[in-house]
């Protein structure tokens, strides 16, 4: 695959990254019962980074966890014969909190989706909100972020590709094409 365009660098994804998490403060009021959740594995990161910046604006921690969605997929069977399970580890009981659920790119919704169902296995929350980095569009379920860093228009043979400085040793976004 060649690189079609690249849409951010670091300093863009950081300055969108903490839009978002001013986004997130201000549609909750505040940061009581918030649960910044990171969906394996570029949503981690974003996560990760999103409750430092909220940390830093309102001077307390948000809880952070992970959330594995590999044995929720609708394609298990086409990503590997024998898919890896990573823990999802979850910081408290998610039961009447609001957890802001986050992910690298939103695309068709299906993540989303297996997302939604690995939750529901650890309680009732009293809201769950969605941020992305990126929304490229194309969904094929009802599914929409509450907070998105940058909408981006493409086709559908076209490819985003997120690299994180702590999966990746660099970070931007890139439109790939194939």
């Amino acid at each position: 695959m060649n690189v079609k365009k690249r849409l951010l660098d670091g300093a863009r994804m950081h300055r969108a990254i903490r839009r978002m998490a001013i986004e997130i403060v201000e549609k909750n009021r505040g940061i009581t019962d918030l649960i910044i959740v990171g969906i394996r594995s570029r949503g981690v990161p974003i996560g990760e980074r999103l409750a430092k910046e909220i940390e830093e604006m309102e001077g307390h921690p948000v809880p952070f966890g992970i959330l594995d969605i590999t044995l929720y997929r609708d394609d298990l069977t086409t990503i590997a014969p024998q898919p890896v399970v990573k823990p999802t580890k979850l910081p408290e009981p998610i039961d009447d909190k609001v957890v802001v659920l986050v992910d690298d790119v939103l695309y068709t919704g299906r993540t989303v989706r297996a997302a939604l169902d690995a939750l529901i296995d650890f309680g009732r929350p009293r809201a769950v909100m969605l941020a992305v980095l990126i929304d490229r569009g194309h969904r094929e379920l009802p599914i929409h972020a509450d907070v998105i860093g940058k909408t981006v228009p493409t086709d559908a043979d076209e490819v985003i590709k997120v690299r994180m400085a702590e999966l990746d040793d660099e970070d931007e976004v890139l439109i790939m094409e194939k």
